[in-house]
């Protein structure tokens, strides 16, 4: 396993800490992910969760170029691992922000919290003028995480597919300028 890369920091939060994965968040993730509402309200987790994914994603990600894409772990002192904030490229190269939360932690602003560190090293620390994000249509929850953080939509709604709804879902664009 390569060790994660220099410019994937570890982040505090008031109540969380943001940092890179590790082998031993593969039992955590399998877990919290395996979940049909957090499958659904994303593009790429299947449901069910497959045995072994978990090990998988850590290591792609502890492999990914760091100055292209990554992900910060999420965890607080009481639970540990909750869920994930990530930065990935579309097809075009444009940075996409994606993240997902245990359902136990639904509610709490932990990923609003997350958000926000992650976006204020992105500029800072990363260097991103520029970066896209999108909701499903029925998760405002989502919308609300990202308009709290400094996204504003685009006026794009564009289907994409959820591999745990396995089908298509309209998808409100946003975008976040540094």
């Amino acid at each position: 396993m390569m060790a994660a890369p220099d410019p994937w920091p570890t982040l505090s939060t008031p109540r969380l800490t943001l940092r890179p994965l590790r082998p031993s968040d593969a039992t955590a993730l399998s877990r919290l992910v395996d979940d049909p509402g957090v499958a659904a309200m994303t593009t790429s987790i299947p449901h069910p969760f497959p045995t072994g994914a978990a090990e998988a994603f850590i290591e792609r990600m502890a492999q990914a170029e760091a100055d292209r894409e990554g992900v910060f772990a999420l965890e607080t002192s009481s639970d540990g691992f909750i869920g994930v904030v990530g930065f990935h490229p579309d097809d075009q190269g444009a940075v996409e922000i994606g993240y997902w939360l245990g359902r136990p932690f639904w509610g709490q602003g932990y990923m609003t919290e997350a958000v926000d560190a992650a976006l204020v090293w992105a500029g800072e620390g990363w260097g991103r003028r520029y970066l896209l994000a999108g909701h499903f249509a029925d998760n405002p929850a989502s919308g609300q995480v990202l308009v709290k953080t400094g996204f504003l939509y685009t006026g794009d709604v564009v289907p994409r597919f959820s591999m745990g709804r396995g089908e298509e879902a309209p998808t409100r664009m946003m975008v976040w300028l540094a």
